[in-house]
């Protein structure tokens, strides 16, 4: 088996699971999550948009349901015992396999969570499940039981954490000399990407973003690369992978003289950063760091042009993104504790001067003042 922890870490985690099942009563729960399925066994596979589940019941056993390719997936890179395969065939219903599972494992009747909220569980095997099991037991959705157990990070998961956020400069090492005027966006995106992957990290959850002109208000990735001009800014978003922990940045670079309004965005994002790291501690909530945000770039006339999040939890993630559920938005009453990894970012893009502003890094949360993990700061970047 290929393990990124020992044994006793996933006997914990395992242990944290189930002590919250029984507090919320649930006899089993189905994993789709591909994140909850690697946090828990280790298991590490991009097959999860294909039907699969691994079953966890509340004293602690497990079975994996999945397909053929990724049998040897799971047994090489988990810790999981027991994997039942289903037959690929022209109008397969996996469901009906997993029904039948359920049968064998006495859980007829029981009361039986879901991870129905990620992307390893489409609409339709949703509905397919649902049609399946409307009449087995009592179905509950369970979409964020393990999502909230993964927000408090282990020292051994705080190693990759901190690997991933040098990973990340690593990356702004290679890129910062090519940019320049005349440069090729490929390049820069080659740069960064090459030195996660040079440095022994994994591909991130999503696309690093890359865009200048027009397209550093964009804050996803597109197809397409251009040359910078004399006169351009260049907003970029990336992440160093560790063992598929993430610590994302990102910046906004000035090529040839800034403008006045670029300093003066660069001036409400360092503020809203400054101000959102004072109450990103113990006390105060998810939804207080938002408020801090919205309240500073507000004050400053620069209320159309933001958005309405600034960051979220970071951790193990798979694609199509490296973001957790946990965001910072208005009124999300989620806690701040101790041992969180979590990404704040200032995106201010004002479209009608065409004028782009952004900071990102990850935080480490303490006991009290939170570690910022990057060794580049918050400096403006003009070339």
């Amino acid at each position: 088996m290929a393990l990124h922890f020992d044994s006793e870490e996933y006997a914990n985690r395992l242990q944290r699971l189930t002590s919250r099942m029984r507090e919320e009563k649930l006899d089993a729960m189905l994993l789709f999550a591909q994140e909850s399925m690697y946090w828990l066994t280790g298991y590490d596979t991009f097959g999860y948009f294909f039907f699969q589940t691994l079953v966890v019941k509340a004293d602690g056993s497990m079975v994996l349901l999945t397909r053929s390719a990724d049998l040897r997936q799971a047994r090489h890179t988990s810790n999981i015992e027991k994997i039942e395969v289903w037959i690929d065939r022209v109008n397969a219903d996996p469901t009906m396999d997993l029904k039948n599972l359920l049968s064998d494992l006495d859980l007829l009747g029981c009361r039986i969570g879901v991870e129905y909220d990620t992307h390893g569980l489409t609409g339709r095997n949703a509905r397919l499940l649902d049609n399946q099991l409307q009449s087995f037991g009592e179905i509950v959705d369970a979409s964020t039981l393990v999502s909230r157990l993964r927000l408090i990070k282990s020292p051994a998961e705080i190693a990759y954490v901190e690997r991933a956020a040098a990973l990340s400069d690593d990356a702004l090492d290679a890129a910062l000399p090519l940019i320049a005027a005349g440069a090729d966006e490929a390049a820069i995106l080659a740069a960064l990407q090459n030195a996660v992957l040079a440095g022994g990290g994994d591909y991130a959850a999503n696309e690093f973003v890359i865009g200048s002109g027009a397209d550093a208000l964009l804050c996803r990735s597109k197809s397409g690369r251009r040359r910078l001009d004399a006169t351009d800014q260049l907003t970029i978003e990336w992440s160093g992978v560790s063992a598929r922990y993430h610590a994302p940045m990102m910046r906004t670079a000035l090529i040839g003289e800034p403008s006045s309004r670029h300093r003066e965005l660069y001036s409400a994002c360092r503020e809203a950063m400054q101000a959102m790291e004072m109450v990103l501690r113990p006390g105060h909530t998810f939804g207080t760091v938002f408020e801090t945000f919205a309240r500073i770039v507000d004050e400053r006339g620069l209320a159309r042009h933001r958005l309405n999040t600034c960051g979220y939890s970071v951790g193990a993630r798979f694609a199509p993104s490296w973001m957790d559920p946990q965001m910072f938005l208005m009124g999300n009453p989620q806690e701040i504790e101790p041992n969180m990894s979590l990404f704040l970012h200032t995106i201010v893009l004002d479209s009608e001067s065409a004028t782009a502003m952004t900071l990102g890094q990850t935080y480490l949360t303490t006991t009290d003042t939170p570690k910022a993990l990057s060794r580049y700061g918050l400096d403006f970047i003009a070339v």
